[in-house]
């Protein structure tokens, strides 16, 4: 189960040290992607933002960057943001303090970026103390549900749509697992807003974008 769109309260707790959206650019969207990169599928994200001339963010898992360092160069290549996304896809409720950072500090070997995604969206308090003092750490407004193989690909960008307005950043997955339903909705969803006239940029590692 998961939130399509991240709880207000919970937002509204956490707002100083975690992003959850961008609420200072009005008619812009963040999309972001999680998990890759991988070669069957992020090439292919790749050309569906170019059609619709639109930027993201990508944060990679550095054991993903390792085995496929041509894909993660095609990204930067097109002008894309990056994020660490740690090196093995770690749950943050789940690892020790000292293997956490250290995972992180592994993915940053091949992700030179000062923006930081918790796989899962799952990070003690704890961590977030010390993660903070070099990343700007970046959650979601969005949750389209790509991965879950019980939605549709019609659910996954009623998601989509229903839930993004000015300043969202929005979650999909450039991975195998959520490949049907996210390449049925990332086109229709770009579509959809280009439509109403917003503009999709990639997100800043500044604290203030």
């Amino acid at each position: 189960m998961h939130f399509s769109k991240s709880p207000a309260l919970l937002r509204s707790l956490t707002r100083k040290n975690l992003l959850w959206e961008i609420t200072d650019r009005p008619g812009e969207i963040f999309l972001t992607f999680d998990d890759g990169p991988v070669p069957e599928i992020t090439p292919r994200v790749l050309e569906i933002l170019d059609q619709h001339n639109a930027k993201a963010t990508f944060f990679c898992v550095g054991e993903n960057v390792a085995k496929h360092p041509e894909v993660y160069r095609q990204i930067l290549d097109a002008g894309h943001a990056t994020g660490n996304h740690t090196f093995h896809h770690l749950n943050g409720w789940k690892s020790r303090h000292e293997d956490y950072l250290a995972d992180i500090n592994k993915c940053r070997e091949v992700v030179n970026s000062r923006l930081f995604r918790p796989p899962y969206g799952r990070i003690r308090p704890t961590f977030i103390k010390y993660i903070s003092n070099d990343y700007r750490i970046v959650m979601w407004s969005v949750l389209t549900g790509d991965y879950d193989k019980t939605l549709s690909p019609e659910t996954v960008l009623k998601n989509a749509t229903d839930h993004t307005t000015d300043g969202s950043i929005v979650v999909f997955h450039d991975s195998l697992k959520a490949a049907t339903n996210m390449l049925y909705a990332l086109p229709r969803f770009l579509d959809h807003f280009t439509l109403k006239g917003y503009r999709f940029s990639s997100i800043s590692e500044k604290r203030n974008p």
